[in-house]
């Protein structure tokens, strides 16, 4: 744990936190909380989410009826309250607004085999079922052996699968969260038997390594490894608050366990992070470039050297798992571009880089227009530097993007950039992995661009084939994915968990299309998904995506073009789709009037749209086009166009 600095210290915005609360007022500044929270020491973050605990979600919602605010549900065996200022404060510090559901003392049970209980009626996005070592030992016998506790381990884990699968079958779109349990030392010491004491060490793991695999087995399903955060130091339990109060583990804990949440909520309303933007000197690598010169720098050989070596490495393993890496450095781009292709000791090369920005300009400028070649949003970036300067700086003029300033101690680099889990997903699909090498192939794009007088003469040289066809099951998972990272060409913002994309894909009266398209630089993947439903004679348009990375290429239009082909081929009437504004998505507003739809129904925020079929679209010139829409198994060949 991180000490704290006193409040109104740098760092520590908790008397502004409590003046705005004071005086009514913390409701309308909402939006600010999160640049306040940012850089919080744990201490002061604990601080901080004791007074923001205090605030009504329903008064920020009055103020900011856009604010994402996922409804989470808290149910265990313990003692749980202290888990609710930690959860508001982490959803806070990603710009969301915790709705906490606190269920009653040791309910978890309960609440989960009934399917009318309050916590479904709550409809929680993520609900978090906290165990603890007590959920155990509170059912040993006196005297017991290893033999009772492998016992009471076997039923209460066969009790968290079955209540898994109920979640499950009840809640679908959902996830519960569950954790592995500490093995404490007042259960071993107990023990006597140094023979015995590794046998309950052996039983105590394989029940946790039960309970890890239910992430694997049901989709719906989460389980947070507690070992890692504890490895970070600090006890898995306040003796005195286990005996007294039922808590049965720590603050500290909690407070851990609760970032770990709040990176789940993130990434369920489309939060997870594409793009690591380096800084290079005293980041990447140790010295000051432009003073000391490639062979100054420090990046093997010595204690420090070996230091920026580790975080090297670790970005690299980020980058071979689909994120895009780029730098931001404060250099003249010559020298820079020579270290990276030509020092011995980096582990990172100018290969691994999608894009290099080394100027004298400031960083925030170059971070917007590296979004702008990546056809991203800067809310898609975390930035890495260690100036608190230039952090601060960025912060403030791109508060959308996340900072992380590893500071002066190259040792903690890694622990910094990893903590708060911005690029995890659900599952890493084949598209993941080759996105990098998607995104260099895209630089090719755009010099080919160049050449070219028009933008039509560039998009008929560059020969795009599209697929469109019903998703396979080992499609699906990127079809999720899909409309949890997609913000900008996203029509409705919906957002489905696997266990949603599975099922969508089993009803009879629905399709889920994927749109899988190449050009004469490479294959693009699985880049979006239109996702259809039959009602009578009407074909509706649930959802359509498309990565950012292809659209403005005519793809989006083709693929239209082909459903609305399709609908009257198939003896539909009309075609309706819906198009639903979030923070994001504004600029695909225009996307179906475009297309020749006619307005239905007009809100602020909704706008239900359909088109007649007559007239049929023409074809997109410069596009190869293959459809099939009707179903097939995974293992049938693809037909021709």
């Amino acid at each position: 744990m991180t000490g704290a600095p006193a409040a109104g210290t740098p760092g520590d915005n908790t008397g502004e936190l409590a003046a705005l609360l004071q005086g009514g007022e913390l409701a309308a500044e909402y939006p600010r909380v999160r640049r306040l929270l940012a850089g919080m020491s744990d201490d002061a973050l604990g601080r901080a989410g004791r007074l923001l605990a205090r605030l009504d979600p329903q008064e920020v919602l009055a103020a900011h009826p856009g604010t994402p605010a996922p409804v989470i549900a808290v149910t265990g065996h313990g003692t749980l309250s202290a888990l609710v200022p930690s959860l508001t404060a982490e959803l806070a510090r990603h710009g969301l607004l915790a709705r906490v559901h606190l269920s009653d003392f040791d309910s978890w049970v309960l609440d989960l085999a009934d399917p009318g209980s309050a916590l479904y009626a709550a409809r929680p996005s993520v609900t978090l079922c906290v165990l603890d070592p007590a959920v155990v030992a509170d059912e040993l016998p006196l005297p017991w052996r290893v033999a009772d506790a492998e016992r009471v381990l076997e039923e209460k884990v066969a009790l968290a699968e079955r209540l898994a699968e109920v979640f499950a079958r009840t809640t679908p779109g959902s996830t519960l969260v569950l954790n592995t349990l500490p093995l404490p030392r007042d259960l071993t010491g107990q023990l006597v038997d140094l023979k015995a004491r590794a046998q309950l060490g052996v039983v105590w793991r394989e029940a946790n390594a039960r309970l890890l695999r239910l992430t694997l087995d049901i989709p719906e399903v989460l389980v947070v490894d507690l070992d890692p955060l504890l490895a970070e130091g600090g006890p898995a339990q306040d003796v005195r608050q286990s005996v007294y109060a039922k808590a049965h583990l720590s603050d500290g804990l909690l407070s851990a366990y609760a970032r770990e949440a709040g990176h789940l909520a993130r990434r369920s309303v489309g939060g997870t992070k594409k793009v690591l933007a380096l800084d290079l000197d005293e980041t990447v690598w140790g010295g000051v470039l432009g003073e000391v010169g490639p062979e100054g720098i420090a990046t093997e050989g010595s204690y420090r050297g070996e230091a920026f070596q580790r975080f090297q490495r670790v970005a690299k393993q980020l980058v071979s798992q689909g994120v895009l890496l780029t730098a931001v450095s404060k250099n003249d781009r010559e020298p820079v571009v020579k270290t990276l292709r030509e020092h011995p000791g980096l582990a990172l090369r100018e290969a691994d880089f999608v894009q290099i920005r080394a100027n004298w300009r400031p960083k925030h400028s170059n971070l917007i227009e590296q979004a702008g070649d990546l056809n991203l949003s800067t809310d898609s970036f975390v930035f890495v530097d260690d100036s608190p300067f230039e952090c601060g700086l960025v912060r403030r003029e791109l508060p959308e993007t996340a900072v992380v300033q590893v500071g002066s101690e190259p040792a903690l680099h890694v622990e910094r950039l990893l903590r708060d889990g911005w690029f995890d997903v659900q599952e890493l699909t084949d598209e993941d992995v080759v996105r990098p090498r998607r995104y260099r192939e895209d630089h090719a794009r755009q010099e080919f661009l160049h050449t070219f007088d028009s933008l039509d003469s560039y998009l008929r040289e560059l020969d795009i084939t599209v697929r469109l066809a019903p998703a396979d099951s080992r499609q699906l998972a990127r079809v999720s994915q899909l409309t949890l990272r997609t913000n900008q060409f996203n029509l409705t913002g919906q957002r489905l968990q696997p266990a949603e994309t599975y099922a969508l894909a089993e009803d009879p009266a629905a399709l889920v299309l994927t749109i899988v398209s190449a050009d004469r630089f490479g294959d693009h993947g699985l880049v979006g998904a239109v996702l259809l439903r039959r009602d009578g004679k009407v074909l509706h348009i649930d959802n359509f995506l498309l990565s950012c990375r292809v659209f403005g290429r005519g793809i989006e239009q083709a693929v239209l073009d082909a459903v609305l082909v399709h609908a009257e081929r198939s003896g539909a009437d009309e075609v309706r789709a819906e198009y639903r504004r979030t923070a994001k998505n504004g600029k695909v507003a225009g996307f179906y009037p475009g297309a020749g739809f006619e307005v239905v129904t007009e809100e602020t925020s909704h706008t239900t749209f359909r088109h007649g079929l007559r007239p049929l679209p023409c074809s997109v010139g410069h596009i190869r086009l293959t459809t099939r829409f009707e179903r097939v198994p995974d293992d049938a060949s693809e037909p021709s166009a």
